[in-house]
């Protein structure tokens, strides 16, 4: 598991209300522009916590025992109906099978067809001047290389926390986010997965207020049963 600093102060020890009656894991600190990885067991819970507001999260879900077996954005929104990931979406595989749900969410609604931020889409968007700045694709591909993945196995992300709205015309549209600090999600593995996330490092847009800051992962396990 990839691991950041601890929490140091009390109000980033104190658990979040949904698993407050939890046993702890895992309780590290994804510092901003960095990754995350970690393995999430069947039943049990990984908590992402926006810890200053309006941080997006991108994230792809693998199947912990076959890598092969990996989120899909087309999977999830055909089969919810709706292309944005609210309590109770369940995050499918491309083979139709569920590999989290999301049990508590306190925003409201999450992106999962804005991609992630990638040096050559920087360049295209925002200037050559831009090229050089580190993005969510070398995120991935830093940490995805830690479990034996690489370019291939990047897929469709999701994007926790990010709003992106889909205007009357169909063009999609990357505005403030409706988060706020402190603001937690919380998703329950339906099977052991692999989870890899980038904390956003984006500063030309407004998915992070221009500012992107560090965010809380938590992996436990509780009382409360997969339905």
């Amino acid at each position: 598991m990839s691991a950041t600093t601890e929490p140091t102060t009390l109000a980033d020890t104190a658990l979040p209300g949904y698993i407050v009656d939890h046993r702890v894991v895992s309780d590290v600190v994804a510092e901003r522009r960095g990754p995350w990885s970690g393995i999430v067991h069947a039943g049990q819970f990984l908590t992402i916590v926006d810890l200053y507001g309006n941080q997006a999260v991108d994230c792809i879900v693998y199947d912990a025992a076959d890598t092969d077996i990996r989120y899909s954005a087309p999977d999830t929104i055909a089969a919810q109906g709706n292309i944005y990931l609210t309590e109770g979406s369940v995050l499918r595989a491309n083979t139709g099978d569920a590999l989290m749900t999301l049990r508590h969410d306190q925003v409201g609604r999450h992106d999962t067809i804005g991609g992630a931020c990638s040096k050559e889409s920087n360049s295209l968007r925002y200037g050559h001047h831009t090229v050089h700045q580190h993005a969510c694709v070398e995120n991935f591909l830093a940490e995805g290389a830690r479990w034996g993945l690489g370019k291939r196995d990047l897929v469709s992300n999701i994007n926790w926390y990010m709003n992106v709205p889909v205007e009357p015309d169909g063009v999609l549209g990357i505005v403030d986010g409706i988060s706020a600090p402190g603001l937690s999600l919380t998703l329950q593995a339906d099977r052991d997965v692999l989870v890899l996330v980038s904390n956003c490092p984006q500063i030309n847009n407004p998915c992070n207020g221009f500012d992107p800051t560090a965010v809380r992962m938590i992996i436990s396990e509780g009382p409360r049963p997969i339905a």
